[in-house]
């Protein structure tokens, strides 16, 4: 046994030993960190790169420029910005104009560091952690890919915002008792909003396919002017979304005409349609041929990715 024990004694010391370093090494060390704010930025730069390694910048835009020069003055190449609200984009822009790279940090991925108490520690510990490695940078498209997401963002909030009106439409009907959802199941639909504005303009005639009897019983409430003006206004609202809706739609397709202008078209010719009607609140305009010819395949094949053509669209899909 005292063999066995000496034997492995000597296979341990054998082995060369390991030395634990008691810091982490810089990878980086042309790094920066900044802590954007609403009306000022804390810059961190390396200590030996300028007398004042931290500095802060008013969000002006000459002060913004201004930024970017002393941080090409102090040598930096890459910087890792804390993301708030949407402070960080002007800076981000000219950052990246420069040529400098830009890691745009989750807020939540450094929240928890310890000893930090301010915006100047805030930026000198993003700078320490980015020259370790520590940081991942949030994924943010880049050149023409970026109007796009900024036109389809846009696009989902005059969605979100003809959806509250029409939720406000149908609640000045219950307010009169008027049981619109009784005979007509989309208000906002070709009968729907046919009747809508019949009510809005003072006329009580019926237009849809229901018994004379069930539409006389639905239009029957109490038409007061207060719930009158409000369902006015908001027919107005849902409509004015309606025409923005399709300006942006105009918007989207120009920008997939600028990404497929940049792209050799695919060898394989585009598939044949599965459905060939609009549904929802899909844009007015064909995104086939431009996805098609972005990715050399019909996505639009898949089960939950719905095609349609731009000729097929009618008010009545105009759902919220």
């Amino acid at each position: 046994m005292q063999k066995l024990v000496m034997k492995n004694n000597r296979r341990r010391s054998a082995r060369p030993a390991r030395r634990t370093p008691s810091v982490l090494e810089r990878i980086q060390i042309d790094v920066a960190g900044i802590d954007c704010g609403a009306s000022e930025h804390f810059v961190s730069v390396p200590p030996d790169r300028d007398p004042t390694p931290i500095q802060s910048f008013r969000t002006f835009t000459a002060d913004l420029e201004r930024l970017a020069d002393w941080l090409v003055a102090c040598r930096v190449t890459s910087v890792a910005m804390e993301a708030t609200g949407v402070y960080w984009i002007p800076l981000f822009d000219i950052l990246e104009a420069r040529g400098l790279e830009v890691l745009l940090v989750n807020a939540r991925h450094v929240k928890h560091v310890p000893g930090r108490k301010s915006d100047v520690e805030d930026c000198e510990w993003l700078r320490e952690l980015h020259s370790v490695g520590l940081l991942r940078g949030s994924f943010r498209p880049a050149g023409p890919m970026l109007p796009l997401r900024a036109y389809l963002r846009h696009r989902e909030v005059l969605v979100q915002t003809a959806g509250t009106h029409v939720r406000r439409m149908q609640k000045a009907l219950v307010e009169m008792n008027l049981q619109f959802r009784r005979v007509v199941s989309d208000i906002v639909g070709v009968t729907g909003l046919k009747i809508l504005r019949d009510l809005v303009a003072g006329h009580r005639d019926p237009h849809c396919q229901a018994s004379l009897t069930e539409i006389t019983a639905a239009l029957t409430g109490h038409y007061r002017a207060e719930h009158l003006f409000v369902l006015q206004q908001n027919l107005e609202l849902f409509d004015m979304c309606q025409q923005q809706l399709r300006g942006c739609d105009t918007a989207i397709d120009a920008a997939l005409q600028t990404l497929t202008a940049a792209t050799t078209p695919p060898t394989t010719p585009l598939p044949r349609p599965r459905v060939t009607r609009r549904h929802g609140n899909e844009p007015h305009v064909d995104i086939r041929p431009a996805l098609h010819h972005l990715t050399g395949a019909d996505l639009t094949q898949i089960d939950g990715i719905a095609p349609y053509r731009a000729s097929s669209w009618s008010p009545r899909s105009a759902r919220t």
